[in-house]
């Protein structure tokens, strides 16, 4: 169970997530996934292909704040449910962009 002196306050009166726990940890595994190969690519001088992760990873956080309790994604919930959706689509969003609109320079 929540502790509730943890509880983010914006989300105090959110309903209880429809997935189940596990189904909510398996997209927590699949953003930690995503951010590890995005390091991997940036560590290796892969630029474009590390923007373009790290984009699909916010885009994800959105999908995933959408989805799931605060108490399963604690970093993620850091403001209201609104607020956090609309900031990680257009981060998101904006990274897929700039990855995909830069020429690549025939690399």
């Amino acid at each position: 169970m929540q502790n509730l002196s943890l509880a983010n306050p914006h989300d105090l009166n959110n309903p209880p997530s429809k997935l189940p726990l596990r189904v909510q940890q398996l997209g927590v595994v699949v953003l930690v996934v995503g951010l590890v190969l995005s390091v991997i690519f940036a560590l290796t001088e892969h630029w474009r292909r590390a923007t373009f992760g790290l984009g699909i990873s916010m885009l994800w956080v959105a999908v995933l704040r959408l989805l799931c309790d605060s108490h399963v994604i604690a970093l993620i919930a850091v403001r209201s449910r609104r607020f956090d959706v609309f900031f990680s689509t257009l981060l998101g969003a904006s990274m897929v962009w700039l990855s995909i609109s830069i020429d690549a320079l025939g690399s």
